[in-house]
């Protein structure tokens, strides 16, 4: 199954939620208080003359009360906390300790949250290269300053100055570089989160359609099964029927007995009953073993019916006790089949025999045929056409063609071949290759 992905480029991470915005804003409001803390006790620590106090105030609130909408318009305040960076270095403001973790912040913000990915991309190395180009020239004008380090002097073999210049830029080396890349890895791992999601999501609805469509191949494959084993003794049934209806009007016509006559009446009303003890014994089988399968102990796939091509004689039989002429043969060597095949064989065959008593005639005759090919097992069942001029049609008959569907389900689900239609010298025809799996594959 193609799993769809979301791609770098154009994925949007969500808008935060009301309460990570609220947690910004208050941890935003920390960062104000301690930002204005830090720089008034920087006030007494350093020998220059600081920025007042109503320069300082503005100041931090400016470079961290920004921080509230970092999630929201992570760029703008990305700009906002680098100017307002540079602009207490301007002003002398004496605070470097909460300054710094502000800016780190909203590098970091911009990397995680950037919509643009190019944008996010451009404003973080502009605001680097600044910073940079602001360090050099930093480093520059004290550099014209000799008494800038004042008499302090190292035991090492670097000029103070250089290794002061040398550390500062390896500091904000690493400074810059661990804001960019954990903003880089905060997004890709919010995308990644994301990915998984749809994945999941994906799965659960390829499982959903996966489930309904095995309920729904059930459906149809329970009503196949109910279609073929009531159809067959329900038409049997409605035909004996109709032969006891027509003995016993004859019997009351004469007015008189005829043992010969009542004999045949009681001979079509033993096949109704007969067939209906069967299809009750059928129906009772299949849903048995509907609500428990593999309770007989046998496997699942053989446990919705004991019917195959052993029963095909009985069925014949069966037929014949109904009044239906027919002719059956085994063509080929006969050798062992799957459960399965052998089931198809027979439901086959039982819905062709029923379709000739429902629609060809009561004198009809059948010639049924099983033949063993080398890859495959056919079953034919045709009629010759001569059957008497008003077909059989009960009331079990129902819609026509559910037969030939289920038929056709079969064929199809087993991968052979189904022909139907009718003979050129008059009848109609049932021919069903299937092919040949070894029962112990198919089981």
């Amino acid at each position: 199954m193609a799993v769809r992905t979301v791609s770098f480029g154009t994925w949007e991470r969500p808008r935060p939620s009301a309460q990570a915005l609220r947690r910004d804003v208050f941890v935003a409001g920390l960062l104000v208080l301690a930002t204005a803390a830090s720089a008034f006790i920087y006030a007494s620590i350093v020998t220059t003359e600081p920025a007042t106090w109503w320069v300082t105030v503005p100041w931090a609130i400016v470079i961290a009360g920004s921080l509230a909408a970092r999630r929201r318009f992570p760029a703008l305040v990305a700009v906002v906390v680098s100017g307002a960076f540079l602009a207490g270095q301007l002003m002398v403001v004496p605070e470097v300790l909460f300054s710094n973790i502000c800016l780190y912040l909203a590098i970091y913000s911009l990397g995680a949250w950037g919509v643009n990915r190019r944008v996010a991309t451009i404003v973080r190395v502009v605001i680097i290269v600044g910073m940079f180009l602001w360090l050099f020239s930093f480093l520059l004008l004290k550099a014209s300053t000799p008494s800038y380090l004042g008499p302090v002097g190292g035991h090492g073999v670097l000029d103070p100055f250089v290794a002061f210049a040398a550390f500062q830029v390896m500091q904000n080396l690493l400074y810059f570089a661990a804001a960019y890349h954990f903003g880089n890895s905060a997004w890709s791992s919010a995308l990644h989160r994301r990915q998984l999601e749809m994945r999941t999501s994906e799965l659960q609805a390829e499982r959903e359609i996966s489930q309904a469509q095995a309920l729904v191949l059930e459906r149809v494959r329970i009503a196949r099964e109910l279609h073929d084993v009531v159809a067959h003794h329900v038409s049997v049934m409605g035909v004996q029927a109709g032969a006891a209806r027509r003995v016993l009007a004859t019997v009351r016509g004469n007015g008189a007995a005829d043992p010969a006559q009542l004999a045949k009446a009681v001979a079509a009303v033993s096949v109704i009953e007969q067939n209906a003890r069967q299809a009750v014994d059928d129906l009772h089988h299949l849903l048995g073993a509907l609500r428990q399968p593999g309770a007989s102990g046998i496997p699942v796939a053989e446990d919705a019916t004991t019917h195959g091509i052993e029963q095909l004689p009985a069925l014949i039989d069966s037929s014949r006790l109904a009044g239906l002429a027919v002719d059956f043969s085994i063509v080929g060597t006969p050798r062992p089949v799957s459960p399965a095949t052998g089931l198809n064989v027979y439901r086959i065959a039982q819905e062709a025999l029923t379709n000739c008593r429902k629609h060809a005639g009561s004198a009809v005759r059948v010639d049924a045929r099983l033949r063993y090919l080398d890859d495959a097992i056919e079953i034919e069942v045709g009629d010759d056409g001569r059957g008497s001029s008003t077909p059989i049609a009960s009331a079990a008959s129902g819609p026509r063609g559910l037969g030939l569907v289920g038929m056709r389900e079969r064929v199809d689900a087993a991968g052979g071949i189904l022909e139907t239609g009718p003979k050129a010298r008059g009848g109609y025809i049932v021919r069903a290759r299937l092919p040949l799996v070894p029962a112990e594959v198919a089981a």
